[in-house]
């Protein structure tokens, strides 16, 4: 397991084991997340391995910006569309459609994909320099503790960790599905909080 410094050079570095289909560890908006190339079947089929995740738990994606959105998902309903103006960047995972490029074993042969834009400066620049959306689940083994730091990282198969120092505890990402109003986990951004998001688009249109 190496550790890089955040820079472009260290970021390069991780975006390129990316690409050969290695684990990176890296800091999100919560806490460190595993990433891989959520298009390479191999890498993801190797990132549940090493978590020792259950194949019916899915895993979500980051994207650095509505373009990496489009290519991962079919459609963009108008009720993620509000949900994406007014929290993403952020600690909000919207279901979507997947699109028939993305591997079922990453949805838990589900039909709909979890995605959120990273608010992470670390986490966007990977995601960009990696050229596509990435894995986002925690840097940890299922059941145990999410990693807040390199030192935290108590897992075998990670090649490369972008170290972004100590993480602040924070709650997780809300994962919250909009077309059917159902919250999937709480999280950083409150239940209320979506709704009022919602309901004010409704009056805006009524």
């Amino acid at each position: 397991m190496k550790i890089v410094p955040p820079t472009e050079a260290g970021i390069g570095e991780a975006a390129g084991a990316i690409r050969a289909g290695l684990v990176v560890a890296y800091p999100t908006e919560t806490v460190y997340g595993l990433a891989v190339n959520p298009f390479a079947e191999e890498a993801v089929l190797r990132l549940f391995a090493i978590k020792a995740r259950d194949a019916a738990n899915p895993i979500l994606l980051i994207v650095a910006n509505e373009e990496q959105l489009r290519e991962v998902v079919k459609t963009v309903s108008p009720p993620a569309l509000v949900c994406m103006r007014a929290f993403w960047p952020g600690p909000l995972s919207l279901l979507f459609e997947k699109s028939s490029r993305m591997s079922s074993v990453l949805t838990g042969g589900h039909d709909k994909i979890g995605v959120r834009q990273t608010s992470c400066n670390i986490a966007h620049d990977l995601c960009l320099a990696a050229g596509h959306a990435l894995t986002s689940t925690s840097a940890n083994r299922t059941g145990l503790p999410p990693a807040l730091s390199p030192a935290d990282l108590d897992i075998e198969g990670i090649a490369i960790v972008i170290d972004g120092g100590v993480l602040e505890p924070s709650p997780p990402s809300t994962v919250f599905d909009p077309d059917t109003g159902k919250v999937l986990r709480q999280g950083a951004i409150p239940e209320k909080t979506l709704r009022e998001a919602l309901d004010g688009r409704m009056k805006a249109e009524g």
